[in-house]
């Protein structure tokens, strides 16, 4: 029997991954079943479950793909030597939640998630998780914002770093909930919260 490749069984489970988002996106994750999932992703029910058993480890898989460009991001901020400005760490991050935010976006899973995780333990563990290392990220910057200059040398980094994960987060939720509000304006709130003068927030960068 000919040994399947590495590079088939990853192929394989994107495959799986990139129709359980499309499900996800569509019918919403409760209203969808493992059998939708196998369906849109054209494969056996044996094919399938040899890579996932639940849907709580697609969105696993589907988030820890997200978490690692997050993570990526957050550990190319912390080599910058000196660190950038909040505001433009602040900006870049919510520019990457804008560019995941269209009717394909993952973003708009993460809230579908959020909801299931208030009654149940399984994806609680998995947004304490997942959430814990971005927050700790968060706290991570603002020791080196700290460092810099840029936030009261007394103040407690891991309070910082909470208050920035909550705007990140706030912001997740006005634009799916509500809409109504851009990155523009909202880093404008924050900068007059943070005290800073309109001239020092980052400018709008507009990629092709």
């Amino acid at each position: 029997m000919p040994r399947v490749s590495e590079a088939h069984l990853a192929a394989r489970r994107e495959q799986i991954i990139d129709a359980a988002t499309r499900c996800f996106l569509r019918n919403g994750f409760h209203q969808t079943s493992m059998q939708d999932v196998i369906k849109e992703a054209e494969l056996s029910v044996g094919a399938f479950y040899r890579y996932f058993d639940s849907k709580a480890a697609l969105i696993k898989a589907i988030a820890g793909e997200k978490i690692g460009v997050v993570q990526a991001t957050a550990d190319h901020l912390l080599r910058q030597d000196p660190p950038p400005p909040v505001l433009a760490v602040i900006d870049d991050l919510l520019r990457q939640i804008d560019i995941n935010l269209t009717d394909d976006g993952t973003v708009r899973i993460a809230v579908q998630v959020w909801g299931e995780a208030v009654h149940d333990p399984e994806f609680s563990g998995l947004i304490t998780e997942i959430y814990g290392r971005i927050r700790g990220n968060a706290v991570a910057l603002a020791r080196r914002a700290q460092e810099s200059g840029q936030l009261p040398a007394g103040a407690d980094p891991v309070a910082i770093g909470s208050a920035l994960f909550g705007l990140i987060q706030g912001y997740i939720l006005q634009r799916v909930l509500i809409g109504e509000v851009d990155r523009e304006s909202y880093m404008s709130g924050i900068a007059a919260l943070m005290g800073a003068g309109h001239e020092d927030r980052p400018r709008t960068v507009t990629t092709e």
